[in-house]
Order: C-alpha cells, then sequence, then structure tokens
C-alpha cells in the first residue's frame, strides 16, 4: 500500500531502471555528478534530486528547489554539487539518501519519519485553479458552484482525490481524472501528472478547474497568457471516509539521513540566515504562500 502525502508516494513502487546523468561543469557554483562518485565532504553539499522534476527541480537548473538548495549551499559555504536521477523525486530517499549517494533531499514533508528534517523554509497549499473570466470561487466543499463543475484536473492518489471522494464528486470525475494519465493504472507505481497539463487543461477549457499543490503550479498559473485565479481550496476539516482528517496545507524542509544531525543544524542555521531570500524565489515562482508554523 502507498501512503499519500502531499506531493509524493512513499512506500513500495515497482521498480524502473535508474539513468543518471553524468556532466560536470566546470568553474561554475555548482556541478552534476553520477550518483557514488562524489565522496562526503565538509566542502560540498551533495543534493540528490530529480533530473525531470518541474518545477521542483532540473538538470539545466531552472526547478526552485535548485535554486533553494544552491542559496544553503553557499551560506554554508559549501559547493553546491547536484546529484541526478532520471528516477521521480519519490525514490530519492530510499534509493539515494538512505545509499549515501547525497547529503541531502529537498522538499520533504517537514517531520517526515524516514528522515530529520530541517525547519520549514516555506508552506503551501492546494489550490483551486480557475480561469478567471469564469468568476469561480469556492467558499467551502459544500459550495453550490462545486456542482457545476464537470471536469476537474486532478492528480490520482493525492489529497485532491480524497476530496473528490468525500464529497461524492469522484465518480462523475474519474473518467475524465484518468484520461490524463491515458487511464495507466497507479496502483503499486508512480503514475506523475504533469502540473503544467493540468493548467493547460484549465486555460483551453478542457477541465472546469484544477485543484492541485500550489508549488507545483504556480508557475504555469504566473506564465499563463490567458487571465487565471489560484486560490487556495476551503480550510475546513473533511474526513477522508476512513476517519481520518484530509490534510491540504504542508511545511516543506530539507531532509538529511537520521545519522547527520550536524548537517542538519548547518542547515537549519543556513536557513534562518537566508529566509528572505529564499521566499524571494518562492515569491517570484509564483507560488502562493501561507505563514510557516514552527
Amino acid at each position: 500500500m502507498l501512503k499519500v502525502t502531499r506531493k509524493k508516494w512513499t512506500g513500495l513502487c515497482i521498480s524502473a531502471p535508474a539513468m543518471l546523468v553524468a556532466v560536470l561543469f566546470a568553474g561554475t557554483s555548482s556541478a552534476q555528478q553520477v550518483a557514488g562518485e562524489i565522496p562526503a565532504s565538509p566542502d560540498t553539499l551533495r543534493i540528490c534530486a530529480s533530473a525531470n522534476e518541474n518545477p521542483y527541480t532540473s538538470k539545466d537548473g531552472s526547478g526552485f528547489e535548485n535554486k533553494v538548495a544552491q542559496i544553503i549551499a553557499k551560506a554554508m559555504d559549501r559547493k553546491a554539487v547536484f546529484v541526478y536521477t532520471e528516477k521521480p523525486a519519490i525514490y530519492l530517499v530510499r534509493d539515494f539518501l538512505d545509499k549515501n549517494q547525497c547529503d541531502v533531499v529537498m522538499g520533504l514533508d517537514t517531520g517526515d519519519e524516514r528522515v530529520l528534517t530541517s525547519k520549514p523554509y516555506y508552506r503551501t497549499g492546494y489550490v483551486f485553479v480557475t480561469r478567471t473570466d469564469r468568476n469561480i470561487h469556492i467558499k467551502d466543499w459544500e459550495d453550490g458552484q462545486l456542482e457545476k463543475l464537470v471536469s476537474i484536473a486532478i492528480s490520482v492518489g493525492s489529497p485532491a482525490e480524497l476530496i473528490l471522494k468525500a464529497i461524492g464528486k469522484y465518480e462523475t470525475n474519474m473518467n475524465y481524472m484518468y484520461s490524463l494519465i491515458n487511464f495507466k493504472s497507479p496502483r503499486n507505481q508512480y503514475v506523475r501528472l504533469d502540473p503544467s497539463r493540468m493548467v493547460n487543461e484549465v486555460i483551453q477549457g478542457k477541465a472546469d478547474a484544477a485543484i492541485a499543490y500550489g508549488a507545483e503550479v504556480g508557475r504555469y498559473v504566473k506564465a499563463s497568457s490567458v487571465p487565471l485565479t489560484m486560490e487556495f481550496v476551503p480550510e475546513d476539516r473533511v474526513a477522508d471516509g476512513q476517519g481520518k482528517t484530509i490534510e491540504f496545507n504542508y511545511s516543506q524542509s530539507m531532509a538529511v539521513r537520521k545519522s547527520d544531525g550536524e548537517i542538519l543544524k548547518q542547515i537549519d542555521a543556513a536557513i534562518a540566515k537566508e529566509q528572505s531570500q529564499i521566499t524571494k524565489v518562492l515569491e517570484d515562482e509564483g507560488i502562493p504562500l501561507l505563514p510557516i508554523e514552527s
């Protein structure tokens, strides 16, 4: 069974060949390396990242977590070394951090039990994305406007799926939802829906709305030539059918191995020192931010 978190599935997944990108950029402030080539060093901060997980990380360095990692490494007086894999980010802890292929993984839920997590460096939540000209504003999960939404773009296995089940809109939306991933079965495997596609579905009018994690879609909402509205989903507490409350807002941290408490102290100090610069990166990305909970 897979554990659902704000943007990642963790647990048992089918295996896939790992293609690791090895391109060294000499003379820059960071480098890309094949896992296992760079030993731990007090002069470097090895960051394991997915090569194709925009808007979070990308091997071209354009991901917002690439930029945050650079800020942290510089504040720690270390050189940022990115260890990229073609695997999705859900595998980074199990296959890379736990195997000492890197020192840190970006953007895990604060308090993730598998690791030690830093103080949070941002907090955001699930949002509704709609065309502004539709004038859709959902006040609560019983809002009459929800009844008028025929197609809603969501990621399979996300809190967005859970809420549709809880409010009785899952069955009517299911065929559309699965069409976005070409009807692949998500059982015991990870099937990622490109967040840019969710936003494009709204732009093109194929979806009445998207319910997505703010960090995933902020970039694409901001870049849209069609005016879009992005609003946090209602905060009212809804049970998921098994007696558990569906959570929509999450604080995000950097993660290290449980044995790396000293590195964590340095990371926490770097976050505290550079929080304003980190926040600017996130705001420039278009991520809707919530107050960070201590």
